[in-house]
């Protein structure tokens, strides 16, 4: 289960529609509503500076929040829409879901990688190299979890770890169909340097210069 889910904070907003929600603007307030849930949409606004250090901390539209709204129950809500100035960028306007328990959402899920210490690959003097340090996943909103544990301990220079070796928590499984790759061992860069010079030099000399071709077979004639 994820560790504390953050808290935001919000009021409730009177009046609708357009003069409504230029005055939120006027208050230094950005307007927004909240909808689903079986139950009617309420209309909200957030403090402008505590919206823009959400979304550039980012992430903000798959972040599960514990919206707080006086004189309303707390609820757990996903953002699905920020709507933006098309000159300045800036929001004007934010959209929230709410949640059941048993609601299907996509979040991103950080890996942790375990088992570093045995890894083969890391005692040759190889790099571990996080491909995806985040994954996608569908996850039931009651019961998100707090991280993927990615085991590195059997692998070796050249190998890469994908999603199939890798335990999803219970009723957990990524958005991408495919079979994508979490993690790979790469080798040092002095060892994949001397490798390509190697390489280069193995076809330097197995390659005879059209000039000296030409002068064996004169020769020859």
């Amino acid at each position: 289960m994820a560790g504390e889910i953050p808290d935001l904070v919000a009021q409730a907003r009177t009046g609708t529609g357009k003069g409504a929600a230029r005055q939120s603007r006027r208050n230094n307030m950005v307007p927004g509503v909240v909808y689903g849930g079986g139950v009617d949409p309420v209309s909200i606004e957030l403090p402008y500076n505590e919206l823009i250090k959400r979304l550039r901390a980012g992430r903000f539209r798959a972040t599960l929040f514990n919206l707080k709204v006086e004189g309303h129950d707390d609820v757990r809500v996903i953002c699905r829409a920020v709507q933006r100035d098309i000159v300045k960028d800036l929001p004007t306007h934010v959209d929230f879901m709410r949640l059941r328990r048993t609601s299907k959402i996509n979040l991103y899920i950080p890996v942790e990688f375990e088992g570093e210490e045995e890894c083969p690959g890391i005692k040759a003097g190889g790099v571990l190299t996080a491909v995806r340090p985040e994954v996608e996943l569908v996850v039931t909103a009651g019961d998100i979890p707090e991280k993927i544990v990615a085991d590195v301990s059997k692998m070796k220079i050249g190998d890469t770890l994908t999603i199939s070796s890798v335990d999803l928590p219970q009723g957990a499984k990524p958005t991408i169909d495919r079979d994508f790759v979490i993690a790979n061992i790469q080798a040092p860069s002095g060892l994949a340097s001397q490798k390509d010079e190697d390489e280069e030099d193995d076809t330097a000399a197995d390659e005879v210069p059209a000039t000296e071709q030409t002068d064996d077979a004169e020769a020859e004639s």
